[in-house]
């Protein structure tokens, strides 16, 4: 055998005792502590890139508002009610400062004017799910109500 150095190394048997087999066991020592001091280093920079306990995404259990930018875009909510019944939330949500719509389904998600057939956990969400249907150049609707709905074609809420 050679050794990482180029140096031979002779093979102690199992069980041996001579000068050989104490240099492996100090090895294998070495390398167990090297690599428990690597865990140990490295333990913090784990916990650090973790986020901290009670910030998942904002939702309506959580948080009563959020505000952030997502692709560029100003995403706002605050919630407005709450009621007792499932559907008894509402949120008031803008995208860039236009209300987005959004509505509670019976299993608790959310849906909004944008994307009607798709549900989302939280409002949050649904909102990012907006931005992400809506082209780079279009905006919103900024009229109170869904008035430029259109059914069967490609506006979904939204002009140019």
């Amino acid at each position: 055998m050679v050794s990482v150095d180029g140096v031979p190394v002779t093979a102690a048997p199992v069980g041996a005792t001579g000068p050989a087999a104490r240099g492996r066991a100090r090895r294998d020592v070495v390398r167990g502590l090297l690599g428990a001091a690597a865990a140990l280093a490295l333990a913090p920079v784990v916990a650090a890139s973790r986020p901290a306990p009670g910030t998942d995404l904002p939702g309506p259990d959580t948080d009563t508002f959020f505000d952030e930018t997502y692709r560029g875009r100003r995403l706002q909510g605050v919630l407005m009610s709450s009621g007792r019944a499932v559907g008894g939330e509402r949120w008031s949500v803008t995208v860039d400062g236009r209300p987005l719509h959004l509505m509670r389904r019976a299993d608790g998600t959310w849906l909004s004017m944008v994307d009607h057939y798709a549900s989302y956990a939280t409002p949050l969400q649904a909102a990012r799910a907006a931005v992400d249907e809506l082209g780079p150049g279009e905006k919103l609707r900024d009229t109170g109500t869904a008035a430029g709905h259109i059914h069967g074609g490609e506006h979904h809420g939204v002009h140019p």
